[in-house]
């Protein structure tokens, strides 16, 4: 045989070792775990800072605002006084109410005396009574009115926005105020469905906020119960772990996410 041949069949005999020793690659564990973790690496889903509690107070009834309890940006306390009106025309009411409580009673008390003796009759009393409760009722009402004079927060936080300055009339519905809660910050994010093979609550991960420009750690909290059949992404909220004085409701970043920590 000729060097020429011998080396033709040398590289062959090679070429036939070479392909009889190649495993074929196979889907496992490890190489899902690689797509899975480049594929996090890749995505960095917006995130948005909310509060625990927020809400918009509004006018329960129509009156002049007497006083506000803080201004843009104020903090306040469960309880507190936010708005209050001026009442004196349900105060009014009260007392009237309360008159004719008086008055309604006094003559229950004497038609039932007159009965006794037989000088007044069942359905004498019974009109006596009824207007007894009714002065009940209007006293009742005027209560409630007053009660509505002044309202309270619902929880502890800052005031967000202002829609009435003091001394202004104002009516029924009407917008007040927003508040936001004091303490944690929730986040909120919408992250591609297929990451539910991995993602769960308790999940930790990091955010990088924009307005800070620090990195925070947070846990995944809570999963919509259903995904966005457009999108192919679900959403979900977390909390940043620890306290923060820094960060306020409404900064935004970027999350970063790593399967199976």
């Amino acid at each position: 045989m000729s060097t020429v041949g011998r080396t033709l069949l040398f590289a062959v005999l090679v070429g036939i070792a070479g392909v009889a020793g190649a495993q074929p690659a196979r889907p496992g564990t490890d190489a899902a775990s690689a797509a899975a973790l480049s594929d996090a690496a890749n995505e960095r889903p917006r995130v948005l800072l909310m509060p625990e509690h927020e809400t918009t107070l509004v006018a329960q009834t129509v009156g002049r605002i007497e006083r506000l309890g803080g201004g843009l940006g104020e903090a306040f306390r469960a309880g507190a006084t936010l708005v209050g009106f001026d009442c004196a025309e349900q105060q009014a009411r009260l007392k009237i109410g309360r008159a004719e409580l008086d008055s309604a009673g006094r003559n229950l008390e004497a038609k039932q005396r007159l009965a006794a003796l037989q000088a007044a009759g069942e359905i004498e009393v019974q009109i006596a009574r009824a207007a007894v409760d009714r002065a009940n009722a209007q006293v009742e009402l005027a209560n409630v009115q007053i009660a509505q004079c002044r309202i309270r927060a619902p929880f502890a936080g800052r005031i967000a926005k202002l829609h009435v300055r003091e001394h202004q009339g104002v009516n029924i519905g009407q917008p007040l105020m927003d508040i936001v809660a004091d303490g944690p910050l929730k986040l909120r994010l919408n992250v591609p469905s297929r990451w539910l093979a991995w993602l769960a609550a308790g999940h930790r991960f990091e955010v990088a906020i924009d307005e800070t420009r620090k990195t925070y750690p947070a846990t995944v909290s809570a999963l919509n119960a259903r995904v966005d059949a457009v999108s192919q992404s679900i959403e979900i909220e977390a909390r940043i772990v620890g306290k923060h004085p820094e960060l306020l409701p409404g900064m935004s970043g970027t999350a970063r996410f790593e399967p199976g920590t």
